[in-house]
């Protein structure tokens, strides 16, 4: 009698279609001790979840300020017009991170985000928003607690920007993103890049040359490893020095 076949693999979870109680980001997005039924009206607080292409635009600046967007899965880079006419990498987002909150100064978007890779969000109109912060107080607390750290994270920019060279400024963004990732459960000793080095250089105030050669001195001094967009640290605390020398 012929044997039965294997089992077909399970398919992963549709990212569209996972709700606040199941996702995996809801420690780092939401409070902690929520009951079931304060949950239930965050997930009716989200209008939309949808995947966006790699390459694909969510907003520009002059659109209407009229939603939150929350990255679940994937990599987004937002960037501004310098006064030069230069347009500005101002930041990289990941999974659990909002995006669109510079639009809530003049009710319009200040910046543009675009897809670095297939993403799923979610979106949150801020009417909605507005209305549960007032009902519920500990997603009040959580919203600014989301938003402060926005705003330290940009103030750790511009210091870092202010005060360091070149190699040290590649090695405190690798730091930092590795430390996000970290908090997300990834990998905290490799990452693979979604960002090209010229998008490295504009965030960090620097040319494509500069960060291929920051790159590369690490890696001859023992410090990375680096192939293609895949970099490993191979001597984290020798790295994390290399930055502190600068303060």
């Amino acid at each position: 009698m012929p044997s039965a076949p294997p089992p077909l693999p399970t398919p992963p979870p549709d990212p569209s279609r996972i709700t606040c109680s199941t996702c995996a980001l809801r420690p780092v997005c939401l409070p902690t001790g929520l009951p079931a039924s304060e949950v239930h009206q965050l997930e009716r607080m989200v209008s939309d979840r949808r995947l966006v292409p790699r390459g694909t635009v969510l907003f520009k600046p002059g659109d209407p300020f009229e939603a939150i967007y929350i990255v679940r899965t994937g990599f987004f880079k937002t960037s501004a017009s310098a006064e030069d006419g230069r347009d500005q990498i101002t930041g990289f987002h990941m999974a659990g991170e909002m995006l669109g909150l510079d639009g809530l100064f003049r009710g319009a978007c200040e910046s543009q985000a675009v897809a670095l890779e297939d993403s799923h969000i979610c979106v949150v109109p801020y009417g909605r928003l507005d209305d549960l912060c007032r009902e519920i107080d500990r997603v009040r607390r959580q919203f600014h607690r989301l938003m402060s750290r926005e705003l330290v994270r940009d103030q750790g920019v511009m210091l870092m920007l202010g005060s360091t060279r070149a190699e040290q400024r590649v090695a405190a963004f690798l730091i930092n993103l590795m430390r996000r990732l970290r908090a997300r459960g990834f990998s905290s000793s490799s990452v693979v890049l979604r960002m090209t080095r010229d998008d490295i250089g504009s965030y960090l105030g620097l040319t494509l040359e500069t960060v291929s050669r920051s790159f590369s001195r690490m890696q001859d001094d023992g410090l990375l490893e680096v192939r293609a967009r895949e970099v490993r640290v191979l001597k984290p605390r020798q790295l994390l020095q290399l930055v502190r020398r600068s303060a």
